[in-house]
């Protein structure tokens, strides 16, 4: 029996329906400038120190990502260390299929 694992575009489909969840896009601002998805919000993990000022409850259902992945597990991280409760990284824009906003 395979193990089934999640992609972006299956978070992205639980996000949009669940109202009170939160997208974060971690890149940095010229990247989200260029294409995003949409709903999301835009904290690059170079300012990420100000997280808390974006969701300030702690037990919200947050979603993180970035390009490839990478940068939206250290923000994940970061954000469990604060006392988050309910974070995500779901990986990196590059694997998302869906419209980009820009």
């Amino acid at each position: 029996m395979g193990i089934f694992r999640k992609n972006i575009n299956n978070y992205i489909d639980e996000f949009k329906a669940d109202e009170g969840m939160v997208l974060i896009d971690v890149r940095e601002a010229d990247e989200y400038a260029s294409g995003r998805i949409p709903g999301s919000i835009n904290v690059p993990l170079s300012d990420f120190d100000r997280i808390e000022d974006k969701v300030p409850d702690k037990g919200t259902k947050t979603f993180v990502y970035c390009l490839s992945g990478g940068r939206s597990d250290m923000a994940a991280s970061f954000m469990k260390s604060k006392g988050y409760t309910d974070v995500t990284n779901i990986g990196g824009i590059a694997q998302y299929k869906g419209i980009l906003e820009s």
